[in-house]
């Protein structure tokens, strides 16, 4: 029956990420928004709604390391993962804008949950490791912030609305409610495919004796981020890369200043086994993904980047495995 679960997840997330990329695509193109913008938003949030639910119900039943380890697996798996598979499928362009401010962004999410949870390092005599409601408030707050620069971009350059308006007028648009639908459709495909996908893979690992932190780590954030997997991959071979990155990148500013920041103002957040290594990995991989982007081939993520980051995903998964 796991099994089962696993194919049939895989199936609607794949058939869910078709239909929100179609459809968030009609509304940037009718409402003259970039892609990015949708993708930073509206797909970021939808494609992140597994982590939240996961996240908040793991803080409300005292699974702590569940909650955040999910969490940053998830980031982890979008940065080394995702960029890395699309990339190789298709190189990714990246403007100029995601390189100066949005991936800073990421980095900078990255580095206050490394702050948050390394008392003992940065001087906690308590050598608490736990991210508190004031924690929670502050990664909100982030959030507030996040938002409101994004819903600026998409008001402020009138050239960016021309250009969207023209190239509407060059094809056929869905129609407002078919896109709307498309969305929605797409999102409850996602959604629902990726919880399948989830209590397939914990069914197994269970089986298998797997540790909660390590299932956090690994099945259930890769599980919950396939949404985002199968978004940024069907986006990039559609030619949208604004909306492969802008998912990737909204997706990992969600899911540590909002789903932390509500899970963690809900209940603290113990950090439990989810150390400093684990947090390392991901501000690492925040860094290498802004660095491929601008060196090498200007803002373009390789094939060759693309595998990096691949093989970078697989060589922490082998090291939480075999330290388990």
């Amino acid at each position: 029956m796991d099994i089962l679960f696993l194919i049939l997840g895989l199936a609607l997330i794949l058939a869910g990420a078709n239909m929100l990329t179609d459809g968030a695509s009609a509304i940037a193109k009718r409402r003259g928004i970039p892609d990015i913008v949708i993708g930073l938003t509206v797909v970021a949030f939808g494609t992140s709604a597994p982590e939240f639910v996961i996240s908040l119900l793991s803080a409300i039943e005292g699974s702590t390391e569940l909650a955040i380890g999910n969490a940053v697996g998830s980031n982890i798996f979008n940065v080394l993962a995702i960029i890395g598979i699309t990339a190789l499928v298709r190189p990714v362009s990246i403007e100029r804008g995601i390189l100066t401010s949005d991936i800073p962004l990421v980095i900078v999410s990255a580095l206050a949950l490394l702050a948050m949870g390394s008392g003992p390092w940065l001087g906690d005599t308590a050598g608490a490791r736990v991210l508190g409601r004031s924690d929670g408030i502050v990664l909100l707050l982030f959030f507030a912030i996040f938002m409101r620069y994004t819903f600026a971009q998409a008001s402020a350059p009138a050239a960016q609305a021309d250009e969207a308006a023209a190239a509407s007028a060059a094809m056929r648009p869905m129609s407002a409610w078919k896109s709307a639908l498309w969305v929605v459709l797409g999102l409850a495909g996602l959604i629902g495919g990726g919880s399948l996908f989830v209590d397939g893979a914990s069914g197994i690992a269970s089986a298998l004796g797997v540790s909660e932190a390590v299932i956090g780590l690994t099945i259930v954030a890769a599980g919950t981020s396939l949404p985002e997997l199968a978004t940024s991959v069907v986006s990039a071979l559609k030619g949208k890369p604004g909306i492969a990155v802008g998912n990737v990148i909204g997706s990992n500013i969600f899911n540590i200043f909002f789903v932390l920041g509500s899970a963690a103002t809900v209940r603290p957040l113990s950090f439990g086994s989810i150390g400093e290594p684990d947090l390392l990995v991901l501000v690492g991989a925040c860094c290498l993904f802004w660095l491929f982007g601008w060196f090498f081939k200007a803002r373009i993520i390789t094939r060759l980047e693309g595998a990096v980051l691949a093989a970078c995903y697989v060589a922490y998964t082998a090291w939480l495995v075999a330290s388990a």
